[in-house]
């Protein structure tokens, strides 16, 4: 079943007003979008979309069998250093779209079997993510929509996307300021992260999957090991284990290498180490957690 058009424009519509003075993310940058303006992600009030379509490099609850209609939006609220979608991200890859014209590749994605549609990096688009599905229910699309961020979310925005979002798929990066500062520009990650990953599972408890294997609600935590970070990494788990409890799902990723501007920074210019990422594992084992996704590296 679709979510009911009526609670998608009322959200739309809320979520349009916020642009005339950016709060999507907790810069809370000000700036009026609607105007053409633009702030730290330099995104402004139309919609720019890198790529739509079927993946099944994602988490096996999440590309299943079929994959995951993936929406590749343009420009990221964050600039990690490391980031190895940084065309897209930070160079604003991509082309304008109109509401209707995302919304019949959502339409598309559907027809083509995608289990869900996935919004990758949302939090500075919502208002345009809204705008589309209003569209695409508006003609029957019913795929679970999938919010796949940073995790550098406000709480407004999740407010603004409660009760149409079935499944959250969160970064949690970082646990100290620092880190968070020096690798993504970041200022009060943590903070804000937490909030936000509490809210989220508040709205849709931990992942839920079918008989099928396939997520229908809830949430996964992603977590990127860094090289020589390792005990970062036992921080965001041991922090994950405290806030949220031992069966809360967790992928932890394994597939860092220098991208972008990470081969100038010192401590950031090699790949991860497959014995870091085992003591990362380790970790993971030794605070008892018993949810948790590892990729082969």
């Amino acid at each position: 079943m679709g979510i009911p058009l009526p609670l998608l424009r009322e959200r739309r519509d809320r979520a349009m007003e916020t642009l005339r003075s950016c709060r999507l993310c907790p810069r809370e940058c000000g700036a009026n979008r609607l105007a053409g303006e633009s702030g730290f992600c330099r995104a402004n009030g139309g919609t720019k979309v890198a790529s739509v379509s079927l993946h099944h490099g994602e988490e096996p609850p999440i590309s299943g069998t079929s994959g995951s209609g993936t929406v590749f939006f343009s420009h990221c609220n964050m600039s990690c250093l490391f980031c190895q979608n940084y065309p897209i991200s930070q160079m604003g890859v991509g082309e304008r779209m109109t509401p209707v014209e995302l919304g019949d590749r959502l339409l598309d994605l559907e027809r083509k079997g995608a289990h869900n549609v996935n919004f990758v990096t949302p939090t500075p688009h919502v208002p345009q993510m809204l705008d589309a599905l209003l569209e695409a229910c508006g003609n029957g699309f019913s795929l679970p929509v999938l919010y796949n961020t940073n995790g550098y979310d406000s709480m407004e925005t999740l407010s603004l996307v409660d009760g149409i979002v079935d499944i959250y798929l969160p970064d949690m990066k970082y646990r100290t300021e620092e880190l968070s500062v020096l690798a993504s520009e970041t200022p009060g990650y943590p903070v804000h992260n937490a909030r936000a990953v509490a809210e989220m599972i508040r709205q849709v408890g931990p992942l839920d999957t079918g008989a099928d294997g396939i997520a229908r609600r809830g949430v996964l935590i992603r977590h990127l090991v860094l090289p020589g970070k390792v005990e970062e990494t036992e921080r965001v788990l041991s922090f994950i284990r405290e806030e949220y409890g031992k069966e809360t799902p967790i992928s932890l990723m394994g597939q860092y290498f220098p991208a972008h501007r990470a081969g100038t920074v010192p401590g950031f210019t090699r790949k991860l180490r497959q014995t870091e990422y085992g003591n990362a594992v380790e970790a993971a084992v030794r605070l008892g957690l018993v949810n948790v996704y590892i990729q082969e590296i």
